[in-house]
């Protein structure tokens, strides 16, 4: 393990942006919406540091913030790269060894590929360690399914990505579902991935979100600033797996759908871990899985590029691996939530008698 690891994170505003905003200095919460994105879209903001990262009692890591919302980034694309290199140099300048891109920042840079040819700090998209813990997590939802393997229908809206691809395959090589409903832009794309797992799939669809109405869990892994799945959308009983950042429910759907359970996906226990400063939406000791990466690759010592595109499963196994390692730390599957509120573990926990919301005053502050 190297002696004085350490990384940066690259973060940026998601939804609400002066409510983003806030968590790097309080008073610009109460600023106008539109006067944030006015202010973030036209002026040529520099990168801030907004936290420091202590894991078992050392620092080890920054948190950096690109100056530049989430519609921005997938509007103004070159203008993100441009922010999202900057905020690598400011990774260079405090001494980091690797940058971890998180949320839109790996998107606009193409999974990291614009970064590649940079030898001063090694990057990683984060995207290994996160397929292998939405996997994890998935599998935790059907484990103790009333049907076989062979019956369970598992819907991928983002199949094609970077995360997507590498989730559906991983699913695909152990059997651990019957069937594929799989999600994408691009049919070419859905075509070659079906290729690979053609006995499983029994639906493609280019963006038609009313095609993963029979599945039994939807695992949601697109790049999108807004909501794309909706209560029309969904089967009776059925579980969301949603880790995507910005995330692509709202809250709204488990009003609307009380038989429906929406689960966090991608985050990740490490129960020693401080931010200090700022914090990026999540309480002490819960990080999201690509910021897991990073701080993995740091603390085992890794040297140059990680995760660059789309992860190959070897890659992939080699984050668990890492994980195991480190394992006196932490990085496991955080405990299931929804919309940040604790759910109940049932018993069994199945596909037809999922996982449920405890009730209470949490629920009711979400919501």
């Amino acid at each position: 393990m190297s002696t004085q690891p350490s990384f940066a994170f690259l973060v940026h505003p998601r939804g609400q942006l002066s409510h983003d905003l806030a968590r790097v200095w309080n008073p610009l919460g109460h600023l106008p919406e539109g006067l944030c994105d006015n202010a973030l879209r036209r002026l040529p903001l520099p990168p801030v540091v907004m936290a420091r990262v202590e894991i078992g009692g050392h620092r080890v890591g920054s948190i950096v913030l690109v100056p530049f919302g989430a519609r921005h980034l997938l509007d103004q694309p070159g203008e993100g790269r441009r922010r999202v290199g900057r905020a690598v140099d400011k990774a260079v300048s405090l001494g980091s060894s690797i940058v971890g891109l998180g949320a839109l920042t790996a998107t606009v840079t193409g999974g990291g590929t614009s970064l590649r040819r940079r030898t001063d700090v090694g990057v990683t998209n984060g995207n290994a360690f996160t397929a292998a813990i939405v996997d994890t997590q998935a599998r935790a939802l059907l484990m103790d399914a009333v049907h076989p393997a062979s019956d369970r229908h598992v819907a991928v809206v983002g199949a094609t990505g970077s995360v997507g691809s590498a989730v559906t395959r991983l699913l695909a090589r152990d059997q651990a579902v019957g069937r594929f409903t799989l999600v994408a832009r691009s049919a070419p794309k859905l075509a070659a991935l079906a290729g690979e797992t053609s006995a499983l799939v029994s639906t493609l669809a280019t963006n038609r979100m009313r095609a993963v109405a029979g599945a039994d869990l939807v695992i949601l892994l697109t790049a999108s600033a807004d909501s794309v799945l909706g209560s029309e959308h969904l089967a009776p009983g059925a579980v969301v797996l949603d880790a995507t950042q910005p995330r692509n429910t709202s809250p709204d759907l488990a009003e609307q759908r009380p038989d429906v359970l929406v689960v966090d996906g991608g985050v990740v226990d490490i129960p020693s871990l401080r931010m200090l400063g700022g914090n990026i939406g999540l309480p002490d000791g819960s990080a999201y899985a690509c910021f897991a990466e990073t701080a993995l690759l740091a603390l085992t010592g890794h040297q140059g590029h990680f995760a660059i595109g789309a992860p190959p499963l070897e890659l992939v196994d080699h984050t668990r691996a890492l994980a195991r390692e480190l394992s006196h730390l932490g990085f496991t599957a955080a405990a299931p939530t929804s919309f940040g509120v604790p759910v109940a573990v049932g018993s069994p926990v199945t596909v037809d008698h999922p996982l449920r919301p405890e009730r209470g005053p949490a629920d009711r502050a979400v919501a």
